[in-house]
Order: C-alpha cells, then structure tokens, then sequence
C-alpha cells in the first residue's frame, strides 16, 4: 500500500490509500465540534484530568501514541474573525484493533491575559482497523481567536491511556492597512469554531427614526465554479458573512431577502420587509438545492438561464411594490452566453434607488470579465465591489451603508423642499 495524498477533514478523521492506479478516501468517524470546558470556579479553573493537567502543564512533548503535530498560523476569515487551529497525523498501525476513541484536551493561554486561559476538549470515534494497514489517519481542530499572541498546551490520548502532546506559540495580527477593521472577535478573545453556519443573529438594537433604512438583497446562493455538483462551504460561509455583514447594520430597521441559484434557475429563498433576516429558514431552504443535475426543461429551452435572470431583474426591480432604500445584488459571477437585452434594460432604466454589487470572486485574475448582473449594475449607474478576501467585504459594505444613507438623505431633502 503507497500513502497518497493527505485529506484535510475538519474535526474528523480520514485517511488515503492508493491502490494501483485507483485513488480510495476512506472516511472512517463522525465529524465532531468542539467543547469548551466551563469553570467550575469564581477564579476561573476547570475540571480535567490531573493526569491530563500535568502533560499541559509540562514542556515535553510526549509520544506515547504517536503523532505529528502541525499547527496552523491563524487566518483571518469572512466572518471577521481569526481561525486557528492544526492538523495531526497518526500511524493507522497504532489505531489498529477494535473501536477506539481519541480524545484531544487543549488551552489557549493568551499573552496579555495569562490568567485567563480557555479550555477546549474534542472526542473522536475511531472504528476497527486491520492490524496491516499502513496508511496515516489525519485529524483537524480550529478554533477562533482575536487579535494577539497565544500560547497552546495540546494533548491527545485513546482509550489505552496513550498520550501524544505538544505545545507551540501562535499570534493572530492585522496587517497595517488593516488596522481600521472592526472585528466579531475581541482581541485576546478565544472561543470554539462555529459549527452552524445558519445560526440566528443576537438582536440588535436598530434606529427606529424616519431615517432608518430599508435594504433589499438579492443573492446568488452558488459554488465559485458554476459547474460544480455542490456548494463548498467555504463558499457558503463567505456568502452567509456577506449577508451577516448587512443584518448587523443599526442603521437598517427593514430587510427583504432573495436568494436564488443560476444553476438551478429558482429563487430558493423570499423574505420580504422583516425586522431581522431569519437565517434558520435560509438554511433550511438552502438544503433542497441539488447542484449537478440537469433540468430538462432547461436543456430545451434556448437562452432558459437569460430569461430567468432577466424574469428576475424586473420582478425584483422594477416590479417591488414598496421602493427600497436600495438594492444590493451578491453572489460569484454570473456568466451568460447571451447578456440580457437592451429592451429589458430600459424597463428598469427609470429606478430611483441605489444599486450595488458585492460580487465575491475568489480568483478574480482568473476571470477578470464583468458578468451580466455586474452589467446590468453598471447600466443603472449603480456601483461594483469586488469581494476576494475579508478587508474587501469589510472596506465595501462600510463604503455601501454611507452612499445609502447619503442617497436617502438627499431623497428625503429634495421630497421636503417640493413640499415647501
């Protein structure tokens, strides 16, 4: 047996094989999230293991089961927020045998608050495995952190009492360009990965005066590459912080949301004039999408994928019944092999609010063309954002809430003066 290529699986476990000319991945536990491990007391300790407190507590990196540790150097994402975390390889021999279980205890010491330390745990089921197998299980942990310096005691044991452990140093820092972001993370701040991506926004307190905003987004739910047979999540968790980035907003008291796929041609999701933007029932709505197949009806139809977007564009735009305060397209690019037509254009030349597009192109080099919804933007003399990392998203949705609430204050002197 020849180890192949490494799979990266997040808080799982899974190993490659090669056989021949034919590549296997064997998955073989459940993807588990981390805990965090509560005080217990008013000074902040926590209940472990001494056996277990002892190896944090020690500088020898222990091989008992053995392993190899990698940390990862903590990466800012869309959410705003650093991700930390490392990946382990394990001889699958030193698995072998019956069920097992991995447990991973670990601390976060930051530098600043070293009396302040979080305690994180993660268990791992492994099944049976044949005493000749050679390969290498792969394991993954993140965890969020805020800007600062951490030090990390880490230790992994089975059921035997085996113990692998380490220790290594991280830091978490914003380039100086950057400086001005504003993070969902306090610096020296450490907490578990999130694990739903759907979960409901915290409420926020919102301006209730007349000049409060009210937005519409219409949002393409799709994978950077339009023929792929699903939604990565690394896909999904920049389109969800997009749309999060404007839920947070105070200044906005009224949300309309669209959520379509161009693959599929189908509004997938409507929410219309809410409080609040219900990610529960995005989620939900966004698990009946079935990327990869091909629509028959589609097939027959010549220029389908035109006609829905332009059957959409009018609905949307043109056809609200209550005009927003604007209207902002996102989503990855939209390429047609026939743009829509200069007829349908004019129909929404006469819209009175403003439109944006917050396109998230990751690979933007790769595909520097603009798309039909970034032409029909440019037609309505609305403005584009390219979104290809966390700054983009942060600097353009800054840059979009103040030209809105520019262009209703404008609006709203101009209906005063006409009055008067």
């Amino acid at each position: 047996m020849v180890q192949a290529p490494k799979s990266r699986i997040g808080g799982g476990l899974a190993w490659k094989s090669a056989l021949g000319t034919g590549l296997m991945l064997i998955p073989f536990a459940v993807l588990s999230a981390q805990d965090l491990i509560p005080a217990v007391t008013p000074g902040g300790q926590v209940r472990i293991f001494n056996s277990d407190a002892a190896i944090l507590e020690s500088t020898e990196n222990r091989k008992d089961l053995p392993c190899t540790v990698t940390p990862d150097k903590p990466n800012l994402g869309f959410d705003l927020k650093f991700h930390a975390g490392y990946e382990v390889s394990v001889p699958l021999k030193e698995l072998a045998g019956s069920e097992n279980q991995l447990t991973m205890v670990f601390r976060v010491v930051p530098e600043d608050r070293s009396d302040d330390p979080v305690y994180l745990s993660q268990r791992i089921s492994v099944p049976s495995i044949d005493n000749d197998e050679n390969g290498l299980a792969y394991l993954q942990g993140t965890f969020n952190v805020g800007e600062g310096k951490y030090h990390i005691d880490w230790l992994m044991r089975d059921r035997a009492e085996r113990m692998c452990s380490f220790h290594w140093d991280s830091e978490a820092s914003l380039a100086a360009k950057d400086k001005p972001m504003v993070l969902d993370i306090a610096a020296d701040a450490v907490q578990p990965a999130d694990t739903e991506p759907f979960k409901q926004e915290p409420p926020v307190q919102r301006d209730q005066r007349d000049s409060a905003l009210n937005v519409k987004v219409i949002m393409n739910f799709a994978p950077q590459d339009s023929t792929s047979a699903a939604l990565q999540p690394h896909d999904t968790a920049a389109l969800i912080s997009i749309l999060r980035s404007i839920a947070r907003e105070p200044r906005i008291n009224r949300f309309s949301v669209v959520a379509y796929n161009m693959q599929e041609q189908r509004v997938i999701y409507r929410q219309d004039d809410a409080s609040q933007i219900n990610f529960p029932a995005l989620g939900d709505a966004l698990k009946s999408l079935h990327l990869g197949t091909v629509n028959l009806k589609h097939l027959a139809q010549k220029h389908s994928d035109t006609e829905f977007l332009t059957q959409l564009m009018t609905q949307e735009v043109k056809e609200t019944k209550e005009a927003p305060d604007a209207l902002v397209f996102a989503g990855p690019k939209v390429m047609l092999d026939d743009g829509i037509s200069a007829d349908s254009l004019k129909q929404l030349a006469d819209v009175k609010f403003p439109i944006f597009y917050m396109n998230y192109n990751l690979y933007p080099q790769a595909n520097p063309w603009r798309d039909a919804i970034g032409s029909v933007v440019r037609f309505l003399k609305g403005a584009e954002y390219t979104i290809t990392r966390p700054r983009d998203l942060f600097f353009a949705w800054t840059e979009i809430v103040g030209r809105i609430v520019k262009s209703k204050s404008g609006r709203t002197a101009t209906a005063n003066a006409s009055v008067q």
